[in-house]
């Protein structure tokens, strides 16, 4: 597998932690930047032989403010990351599976996405437009091997999810029917189905992992 991150101590990590189960290759990048995105992706290529499947899943949370005094260079530094970077990605990755015939491509938006959170007018915006993004790449690659779907959670058990919990509290835990925060082992398991030959018939899906709360 290959692992990307910005930041090289937490690559690192990763990546000793990953390399206990299989071949892991690091790499440090910045997703927003189509240059090194273009450079990881030719180099995994040319280090494993192609490329089958992409996970986007590069996020920040970003500032918690109100819409009329949110700062415009934060507005533009979390579209960049989540949306930018994931068109990126997909951009880079999906020329490869295409030219193959076969692809796996899995995208994270948010329950934000979807129905928009208060005060956070960039994360809820890059988030909806990841699942436009990954609809019509769907469509796109419909008849070429190559599905794309996303995954849309709640507030996940992660540093970043529990940066969320902290400024949303009990107002959060208590929209989730099941009373909890989701697990990333849970997140983990729904990509892998998605990656799966099971779910090659499945493509442009958003696919809700909420603990029972459902959206359009």
């Amino acid at each position: 597998v290959d692992i990307w991150d910005r930041d090289g101590k937490a690559l690192a990590a990763a990546a000793e932690e990953l390399s206990k189960l299989g071949p892991v290759h690091p790499c440090v990048l910045d997703v927003a930047h189509g240059h090194e995105v273009e450079g990881a992706v030719d180099d995994a290529v040319d280090h494993w032989g192609g490329i089958d499947i992409l996970v986007t899943c590069a996020g920040v949370l970003g500032q918690v403010c109100p819409t009329p005094d949110y700062p415009e260079d934060e507005w533009h530094r979390i579209i960049e990351i989540h949306l930018t970077g994931t068109f990126l990605c997909a951009r880079a990755a999906s020329r490869h599976m295409l030219e193959q015939g076969y692809g796996r491509i899995v995208t994270l938006s948010s329950d934000s996405g979807k129905e928009g959170t208060p005060n956070m007018p960039a994360y809820s915006a890059a988030k909806a437009g990841i699942i436009g993004l990954t609809r019509g790449m769907a469509r796109e690659f419909a008849t070429r091997g190559v599905t794309v779907n996303a995954i849309s959670p709640t507030i996940i058990d992660t540093e970043m999810g529990r940066e969320a919990a902290k400024d949303f509290g009990e107002k959060a835990l208590s929209r989730i029917p099941m009373k909890r925060y989701g697990q990333p082992e849970e997140i983990a398991a729904m990509i892998a189905w998605l990656c799966s030959e099971e779910a090659s018939f499945t493509s442009g899906t958003i696919f809700d992992a909420t603990g029972g709360r459902s959206h359009y």
